[in-house]
């Protein structure tokens, strides 16, 4: 039996943008993915998505924010991990970036993030193994 896929919000105050900013973050090809643990037990997964006018004109980071959005819809809700704000940023060739391409930088920065998290439903399937997490030792004084 396969657990219930967390509710997806949208996340539309930029205090939030700014919080998510000051979390984890992991850049994948075509797009920046950034995570903050909210701390709630409600399980709603809150996203937002964002371009800078860097990557083009308004019609190109539309196009992007709107495969953004359609990528994590389709492989972000599993993997994306129950009381998380997430943000992802569109960079450079994300407009134009092969879709099975930005499938796959969406879903291994959001494995990537979710290891760092130590999210448990991810060890769960992915059979008990999962990415070390980049910590720094601790040392005693």
């Amino acid at each position: 039996m396969t657990t219930p896929l967390p509710p997806l919000e949208r996340l539309k105050k930029r205090a939030d943008f700014l919080a998510a900013a000051k979390g984890l973050a992991c850049a994948r090809g075509a797009v920046l993915v950034q995570v903050r643990d909210r701390g709630d037990a409600r399980g709603v997964v809150r996203v937002g998505f964002t371009a800078t006018r860097r990557i083009g004109g308004a019609v190109v980071r539309n196009r992007a924010k709107r495969r953004l959005r359609e990528a994590m819809r389709l492989v972000g809700a599993p993997l994306a991990s129950p009381g998380c704000d997430y943000v992802l940023v569109a960079r450079g060739g994300a407009a134009e970036r092969p879709w099975p391409r930005l499938l796959d930088d969406v879903k291994s920065a959001l494995i990537r993030l979710a290891a760092d998290l130590g999210a448990p439903h991810l060890r769960e399937s992915a059979g008990g193994a999962s990415a070390p997490s980049k910590q720094s030792p601790a040392t005693d004084v």
